[in-house]
């Protein structure tokens, strides 16, 4: 079946996939290289929503009307706080990310079937890229004299193990959906099982407990949704057992054989130690109780110095202390009513085996899995991870089933929000030339007068705190 979009669409698809592969396969990237990234992808899928034909409409009119309420009330925040500009810049990537997950929708409901298996490829390379490079680093780090081996010095590409395992939980239940296609030969099944196995591995050397919590939350609302997807389930336990006899097999049987002591091993993970984030809750709560209604500015977690980081590893804490309760209270409210929809449509096609319906449900695994990880980390903050779930929520909006008739987009709302979007990825686009330049420098300065680590948020060393 051939790929049936137009021009402007596949040159979208064409610069977003080489972005993609950039951002998370090259040696040097890491978190302000993701933020570039993310800044062309947003201007990208912005270019391509002001040239694409208008097509029906991708959510309906409550949503529409909640999207617009969060943003006003994330532009008065942004007006009284304490650095406008900074404020609107957080602003401007919500807006992005809504631009990449729009572009997306579209691209789908144009490419239909053939841009699936086009994005499954897309992901299944970029694994099999980073599972090269974390054997790479396992031989050279098992054939070198040292006497100790850091599992955690095995990953690359990413500023902090926890951004990696982020993209991980994000794309673990995507690698599922060729074993679950019943045209699929046993020899390719088998190499995606071991691929899926190698990146089980990863997540389990990597230590990321957010990602085994998101993925086990994943597993347990799929185990009410039918065969397949608790075939989806069996898939990944499976891997998980594969992932932990790889693991036993490299730093327990190898490293024993040739005498390296393993460090920071998986096993030291498993503790309810909430690593830090007992004093930045605290700090985001109160935040939260001394302005509760517009809080104290998108982004203002990072304008308040603290020793742990610059945003709270809780996406309602932080949502609620920097853009105030009742934007929070929206943003839930909207996540709610999407996920059920999509929940209402899988219940409906339990026992379908039509490729669209096993894809719904791994897209469906990846969002879910997500958002718990959010209750405990920042994937609503680091730039890869925003990018990836704006491209799987705008998957899952492409595919979406309407229960009612869908009507055409109202030509005032399409035109309210390129003009929005343009002014968003413009902002964007004059912080990062103006940051750019200088930013070794400035974390240099920070460094030295610290004397601490980086703190990401907006930059790697994201604290805007004067």
């Amino acid at each position: 079946m051939a790929l049936s979009i137009e021009p402007r669409g596949s040159v979208f698809l064409v610069a977003v996939v080489c972005l993609l592969v950039v951002g998370v396969c090259a040696p040097f990237s890491g978190h302000d290289l993701q933020r570039a990234v993310q800044i062309a992808v947003g201007a990208c899928a912005v270019l391509y929503g002001l040239s694409a034909a208008p097509v029906e409409q991708l959510v309906d009119r409550p949503t529409a009307l909640g999207l617009a309420l969060i943003i006003a009330l994330g532009l008065v925040s942004s007006m009284l706080a304490h650095q406008p500009l900074w404020a609107l810049a957080e602003v401007a990537l919500f807006v992005s990310c809504g631009a990449i997950a729009v572009g997306f929708a579209w691209l789908r409901r144009q490419g239909g079937e053939p841009l699936d298996r086009i994005l499954i490829m897309v992901v299944v390379l970029i694994c099999v890229i980073k599972s090269i490079q974390y054997m790479q680093a396992g031989v050279l780090a098992f054939a070198s004299a040292e006497q100790v081996l850091d599992p955690d010095l095995l990953l690359t590409g990413f500023s902090n193990k926890r951004f990696y395992g982020q993209f991980q939980t994000l794309t673990l239940p995507l690698l599922a959906l060729p074993l679950l296609t019943p045209a699929l030969n046993r020899s390719l099944k088998a190499a995606v099982f071991t691929l899926l196995c190698v990146w089980w591995l990863i997540a389990i050397s990597g230590g990321t407990r957010g990602t085994w919590l998101g993925m086990a939350a994943a597993g347990v609302v799929l185990a009410v949704l039918g065969p397949w997807a608790r075939r989806w389930l069996g898939w990944q336990f499976g891997a998980v057992l594969g992932g932990l006899l790889l693991y036993w097999l490299m730093f327990t049987v190898l490293a024993g054989y040739l005498g390296i002591e393993v460090a920071n091993g998986a096993g030291d993970r498993l503790t309810t130690h909430l690593s830090g984030r007992g004093p930045i809750w605290w700090q985001a709560w109160q935040m939260l109780v001394e302005r509760p209604w517009l809080g104290f500015g998108p982004m203002h977690f990072a304008d308040i110095a603290n020793k742990v980081a610059a945003h709270p590893h809780q996406a309602i804490l932080q949502w609620a202390s920097e853009w105030g309760v009742p934007s929070a209270l929206c943003v839930a409210l909207l996540a709610w009513r999407g996920g059920w929809a999509t929940f209402g449509v899988l219940r409906e096609r339990t026992r379908s085996v039509e490729r669209v319906d096993l894809l719904r449900i791994c897209l469906f695994a990846a969002v879910v899995g997500a958002l718990v990880q959010s209750m405990v980390d920042g994937v609503i903050v680091m730039p890869n991870s925003q990018v990836w779930l704006a491209l799987v929520v705008g998957w899952l909006m492409g595919l979406h089933v309407w229960r009612t008739p869908v009507t055409a987009e109202l030509p005032l709302a399409r035109g309210a929000w390129k003009i929005l979007s343009v002014l968003a990825v413009g902002l964007l686009i004059f912080i990062a030339v103006r940051d750019v330049p200088h930013l070794k420098q400035s974390q240099q300065q920070y460094l030295d007068a610290h004397q601490d680590f980086l703190q990401p948020r907006f930059w790697a060393q994201g604290v805007i705190a004067r």
